[in-house]
């Protein structure tokens, strides 16, 4: 069922075009579940049936039955006790999509991945990729729900943990769909060693902004501080590690979190300008990805400040998440570039696969 095991696919535009539009879908997905954050709809359908929810409402009857199990929720008995069942449908709607999404998804990966698979045109190592992929589609799947019954307890909040690790799972399923999409896709360029340790870098510091830009939303901490470059008046705002012990503050303490985030942008601004002048010798497809990334990044930046400014405004909040997948596409695709294989290494300069 399986073709001979070789680390270099061969050129393969059918699947290269199903994994990409498999990450353009997670792209969208992530969009959406940032959307369903900034218009707190996350939380309003309290019951995860990964089957049979995939229908909606579909009378007046289940349209009850759903709003009678968000009332007893925190987050109506506390902040949303005014809804009407009309209310309630405008909420509804945003959740519900971000779920059947997700379905979506796992059909349109599962189902092609079976065909290829059964027609020997994966590979060996493939197979074990491609198929890990998917299992991590359903631990984020599982993660998501994790997450929404963290805000079904107590406090009508989800954990900012959960929320981070529900979107850097997103981020590395997308990541790795749009790589092996490009393995399908383009030639295996050559080796272009001395820049390899400043793009894994560059990879691991975007990852850090994303993780600390989702504990930034999780607190709501977008809310506070809405100026820049100074905070409530100063660089280190007041209070930014007021809570005990110390590191509790890095992840828990709003004030402390905008920081974090606020420092962790600019780094990755200086990066990606120090990046686009180190490659400016570079052969041609290195040097255009690298002056890209430093482009995009300036670009998030002030996405990032204006989000701020607007204490959050809903197409600017969308905007830059949107960007942080940008960023992260562009980061992939300079690494590719770089020549390096599924594990961080070198490929050699000979390791061009034939075209299929």
């Amino acid at each position: 069922m399986t073709g001979t095991p070789d680390p270099a696919p061969a050129i393969d535009r059918a699947i290269s075009t199903w994994l990409f539009v498999c990450a353009v879908m997670v792209a969208a997905m992530v969009v959406l579940g940032g959307a369903t954050r900034l218009t707190e709809s996350g939380l309003s359908i309290v019951h995860w049936k990964p089957f049979t929810g995939i229908l909606p409402p579909l009378g007046e009857a289940d349209w009850q039955r759903l709003f009678d199990a968000y009332r007893d929720s925190p987050e109506f008995q506390r902040i949303n006790f005014w809804m009407s069942l009309t209310d309630f449908k405008t909420i509804f709607w945003l959740e519900y999509l971000h779920r059947l999404w997700g379905r979506l998804i796992g059909v349109a990966f599962l189902l092609p991945f079976l065909w290829f698979w059964v027609r020997g045109r994966l590979t060996d190592p493939m197979v074990w990729r491609l198929g890990g992929v998917f299992l991590l589609g359903g631990l984020q799947g599982l993660l998501g729900w994790y997450m929404v019954k963290s805000g079904l307890v107590d406090r009508p909040e989800v954990s900012q943990y959960r929320l981070a690790a529900h979107l850097c799972l997103a981020l590395l399923i997308y990541a790795l769909l749009l790589w092996y999409a490009l393995q399908y896709h383009l030639p295996r360029p050559a080796t272009s060693g001395p820049y390899v340790g400043f793009g894994v870098f560059l990879l691991c510091w975007t990852g850090i902004t994303v993780f600390w830009g989702a504990l930034v939303a999780g607190l709501d901490a977008g809310l506070a501080y809405n100026s820049f470059p100074l905070m409530d008046g100063a660089l280190v705002p007041e209070g930014a590690f007021s809570l005990s012990p110390w590191w509790i503050n890095l992840f828990e303490n709003t004030a402390a979190v905008q920081l974090i985030h606020r420092m962790l942008g600019i780094g990755l601004v200086i990066l990606s300008l120090c990046l686009a002048w180190r490659v400016r010798q570079a052969p041609a497809p290195i040097r255009r990805a690298g002056r890209a990334v430093a482009a995009l990044v300036l670009l998030q930046m002030g996405l990032g400040i204006a989000t701020l400014l607007s204490a959050v405004a809903l197409p600017l909040g969308i905007a830059h998440q949107a960007g942080a997948l940008a960023v992260l596409s562009l980061v992939v695709w300079f690494l590719y570039a770089l020549g390096l294989d599924d594990a961080g290494l070198v490929r050699r300069p000979n390791s061009t696969a034939p075209s299929r």
